[in-house]
């Protein structure tokens, strides 16, 4: 299928050493993708290319004429004075339906009255998500579309999207996410952009194998310079003129080892532990709470009742608004029952990670943050230097004495682990600590979570994350309903009684498929003839992808014809895109019509 937006041989510097480097990335209709790659790599830049808010400094840009392109941004961006109905409206397209904003709003549970700017973190989200899809793009570029939203709603947007035939490509941390709504991945890695034919499932795998394949090759250049060095220590005196020749050889492999790239270390993340304290840590006990309401008091909480141990790693999920920050409060003492008891563990040593990084004041420096009155941190009682600590967490020594308010989300929340794991602890409260985060400083988080000799109580949405690491889910359904079960939320799943998962409160139904009586399926005629012409049509996207190649490598093609340079290098992301799909459509037609043949 033919790509409706391309970038070719892209490259974006701001001015710097160039962040894209000759990035090739293509979307067609249909294509489910994502994009993946550290905090900082470019991701948001690269999908603000594609959808043409960032100009390129090298490279092309292609948009098939009439193609509508839709665009999450990672951050809220809603315009002065707006209601939430205005602001999904301007998604519309010009011979759009109103109906069609209203029906999206009364799905995501959006007043279409309310102003932008009083709407929590989820409900902007939800905002920006319902002006994306109400113009029915045919491209969709998502920045961490899960991010702020709860259970329910990601299970929605999940069904959403997979409902729709545009292209999609995402960026997001939800591995739960991308390994159900992702057939292909573009893993963005040191400017360059590398593609997998597989969705998210086989990244890691791939990854690790370029990994390995990297250093091997880096290997190989040492022990080459090594040789060389050592034939030209030995032998620089005779055969003068030869040895000019090697000498420049050698300068040149030391340049090249030299000008090599180095993937970026991982985050040192290590929590400070302080001394155990009791067997005991919370005791509820029929804890009750509610808040007015218009219509009378709304109950959070009713009779719910637990007991957390020393070293348990408790979940706490529900939808937005159900009260999960409120149970956080209640059991961290912060806040009192209305009724019932909560009795607190001896000797415990607190630390809360906030959800809306509020401790963190925007206006103070990196290093301020961390060491308010000295250049030193203590970090498991001993000191460090600031900027060898920010280090840790993957800080360039610049950024020391930058403000808060220049970090990225990712960099903010990397920054409040940095502050908060310095400290000495046996209780961390973590409220959605992985938004922002990128997949490996999520992998990392995982693991200094799970050797944590305390305990945890994690407020979360990603379920990959819960899965991999709590020991019991509290759920909160609503109405005051609470309950504790034991497991991850696979687990919870499993033991819920019915619904088996969380459903939305107006999540649009499906029917349920109709019987059609006992005739023997097969291929309907559209997907038959599909089929027989598949072939052809990859044989000559074959010969034209050899035939751009050819002219490409000749090497006046750009000193005499710099435009027809550039629409070569587009046509030929372009053409390669179309290969892959074709070959993908192909195989799905034909795995169905031997899975029907066989039926």
């Amino acid at each position: 299928m033919a790509p409706l937006v391309a970038l070719a041989g892209a490259r974006i510097s701001f001015g710097g050493p160039p962040l894209i480097d000759g990035a090739d990335i293509a979307l067609a209709r249909g294509d489910r993708a994502c994009l993946v790659g550290r905090n900082g790599a470019g991701k948001s830049t690269l999908l603000k290319a594609l959808a043409g808010e960032v100009e390129l400094d090298g490279g092309a840009r292609f948009l098939q004429p009439g193609a509508r392109i839709a665009y999450l941004p990672q951050e809220p961006r809603p315009a002065a004075g707006a209601t939430v109905g205005q602001h999904v409206a301007a998604g519309l397209r010009e011979d759009g339906s109103e109906h069609r904003v209203a029906a999206l709003l009364d799905r995501l549970w959006l007043d279409a009255a309310r102003p932008v700017a009083g709407l929590s973190g989820g409900e902007a989200r939800r905002a920006d998500l319902a002006r994306a899809l109400v113009g029915e793009p045919d491209i969709l570029l998502l920045d961490e579309p899960t991010n702020h939203l709860d259970l329910p709603t990601i299970l929605w947007l999940e069904e959403e999207l997979a409902s729709l035939s545009a292209g999609i490509l995402t960026i997001s941390h939800d591995r739960a996410f991308l390994a159900r709504m992702t057939r292909r991945t573009f893993w963005l890695d040191r400017g360059r952009v590398l593609m997998l034919d597989r969705g998210f499932p086989g990244f890691e795998a791939w990854a690790a194998d370029l990994a390995e394949q990297e250093e091997a090759a880096a290997h190989r250049l040492d022990k080459r310079i090594e040789a060389e060095t050592r034939w030209y220590n030995r032998g620089i005196t005779a055969r003068r003129k030869r040895n000019e020749g090697r000498r420049r050889a050698l300068d040149a492999l030391r340049r090249q080892r030299r000008e090599r790239i180095k993937a970026q270390g991982r985050a040192k993340l290590a929590a400070a532990a302080a001394e155990p304290g009791g067997r005991l840590v919370i005791e509820a006990t029929a804890i009750s709470k509610s808040f007015a309401a218009p219509q009378g008091a709304r109950p959070i909480l009713r009779d719910f009742s637990t007991r957390i141990l020393r070293g348990d790693r408790v979940g706490i999920i529900g939808s937005n608004g159900a009260g999960k920050t409120t149970l956080l409060k209640i059991l961290t003492g912060q806040m009192q029952p209305d009724s019932g008891t909560v009795r607190l563990g001896t000797n415990l040593e607190m630390l809360f990670f906030d959800q809306q990084r509020e401790s963190l004041d925007p206006e103070a420096s990196l290093w301020k943050t961390l060491a308010p009155s000295g250049d030193s941190v203590m970090v498991k009682g001993a000191p460090r230097h600031v900027v060898a600590y920010l280090r840790d967490f993957l800080f360039e020594e610049r950024q020391a004495l930058q403000p808060v308010k220049s970090l990225s989300g990712g960099e903010r929340s990397r920054l409040l682990l940095a502050r908060l794991f310095a400290r000495p602890s046996n209780l961390l409260v973590m409220d959605e600590p992985t938004n922002d985060l990128d997949l490996d400083t999520l992998d990392l988080l995982e693991e200094v979570l799970a050797d944590y000799p305390g305990t945890l109580l994690l407020v979360s949405h990603d379920r990959d994350f819960l899965d991999r690491l709590v020991t019991s889910v509290i759920a909160l359904e609503g109405d005051g309903r609470a309950a504790e079960y034991p497991g991850g939320y696979s687990d919870y799943l499993a033991q819920r009684p019915a619904p088996r998962e969380p459903q939305p409160r107006k999540a649009p139904s499906r029917p349920e498929p109709v019987a059609r009586g006992a005739r023997k399926e097969r291929l309907s005629f559209k997907e038959q003839r599909e089929l027989e012409e598949l072939p052809a049509r990859l044989n000559a996207l074959a010969a034209e992808i050899a035939d751009l190649e050819r002219r490409l490598a000749e090497r006046d093609f750009y000193g005499r014809d710099p435009e027809g340079f550039a629409a070569a290098t587009v046509r030929l992301a372009a053409a390669s895109a179309e290969r892959s799909a074709a070959e993908e459509r192909w195989l799905e037609l034909e795995e169905k019509r031997e899975r029907l043949a066989s039926g």
